[in-house]
């Protein structure tokens, strides 16, 4: 399951068509943005307006990348698209959403709409987060309102399926990793209701922290100073002693890398004090596998933790750290999906990987 982000059509300029559509199955498109309790355009003109070569100027002709989307499911039969809604930036306005049956149902029937009027497959909800630890704050009663939200989403995409022949409409959400988080999800409850759960199993350490750590370890590491349980195994074993079935969850990896600055050169710069985020590929802190690959790794000493199971980079004359994954460190990502029986795995994004997709070609034929 690939996301692909609005944004990536203007500087980034990795277009729908780019896609390889015949290498994911999902593709989920972020975001849709919420106003007044309903979904809405987050970006009204990438999403919809946007000519691309074979557009229409006639009234009432489809554009965008939401045409854009449906064109590659033309061809590729099997591929299927999410609306993913909210974000990280977005998340703000699902504890009123999520707040009473009145405001569950408007937000669930204008979701279902939103789906059919673009030509989604399904919705996914990206609250980034109940209760506490995102962007803005939520509220207590977040906890019991998500799934009692999710689950007005899927009486109300039962029903349009129903409507149109019997055709299964998917609801997924991305779920945070880490413990504190997590705890602020009525895990099981949920994993009764959608069809799978994304769990972000990256950011898992950055420049919030006084010490370079790792973006996504596989496993825990010896002397980390960090927080204990920031680690995918202990994501997954997370929800699963919480009682989410193993094939309800799916794994998510980050094709970019995060940067530091300042980093002492000790244990080549692993755990090591920094002063903030370093140079970024479009924003500081954040480097695409691409950048890596081109401008990083030919430069840089590549490190790998093997109880991490992930790379690192540093380079002592900058003191820059970056810790990223690679097609190695996906193996085993993929290899532990498809050992443990989970889902699959999701990732982070499109635009991010080269261009002959070493990663997506790496987390397929690890899961094989």
């Amino acid at each position: 399951m690939a996301y692909y982000t609005a944004w990536s059509t203007y500087g980034r300029n990795y277009q729908v068509s780019e896609i390889p559509g015949d290498q994911v199955s999902h593709i989920n498109y972020a975001f849709a943005n919420i106003a007044n309790g309903q979904c809405v355009l987050g970006d009204p003109y990438a999403d919809t307006d946007k000519y691309f070569p074979g557009d229409s100027w006639d009234a009432g002709s489809k554009r965008g990348n939401f045409n854009q989307l449906n064109k590659l499911k033309e061809a590729n039969p099997g591929l299927e698209t999410l609306i993913s809604v909210g974000g990280w930036t977005w998340s703000a306005n699902f504890p009123a959403a999520a707040a009473t049956p009145e405001s569950r149902a408007a937000f669930a029937t204008s979701c279902v709409k939103f789906m059919k009027d673009w030509g989604f497959d399904g919705i996914d909800i990206d609250w980034e987060y109940p209760v506490s630890g995102g962007l803005q704050p939520g509220t207590p009663a977040d906890k019991a309102n998500y799934p009692l939200l999710l689950d007005a989403l899927r009486t109300e995409l039962d029903r349009q399926g129903q409507i149109d022949g019997g055709k299964d409409y998917l609801l997924t959400i991305a779920a945070p990793a880490g413990p504190e988080t997590r705890a602020n999800m009525a895990a099981a409850e949920i994993g009764a209701i959608v069809d799978w759960i994304n769990i972000m199993a990256y950011d898992l350490h950055g420049p919030w922290e006084p010490a370079a750590g790792h973006n996504a370890p596989l496993y825990s590491t010896q002397n980390d100073p960090g927080p204990a349980g920031l680690n995918v195994d202990a994501a997954v074993n997370g929800y699963l002693d919480a009682g989410v079935a193993g094939n309800k969850l799916v794994v998510g990896v980050p094709f970019y890398g995060r940067s530091l600055t300042s980093v002492t050169a000790n244990n080549n710069g692993l755990f090591q004090p920094h002063t903030g985020a370093a140079a970024g590929t479009w924003e500081p802190g954040f480097v695409d596998y691409s950048d890596i690959a081109d401008n990083y790794l030919p430069s840089y000493t590549r490190h790998w933790d093997d109880d991490a199971k992930v790379p690192y980079l540093y380079n002592a004359q900058t003191k820059t750290f970056v810790s990223y994954d690679d097609p190695e460190s996906i193996g085993y990502k993929a290899e532990y999906i498809r050992d443990k029986g989970l889902a699959g795995g999701m990732f982070w994004e499109l635009s991010s990987d080269t261009d002959d997709n070493a990663l997506l070609d790496a987390l397929n034929s690890g899961m094989e």
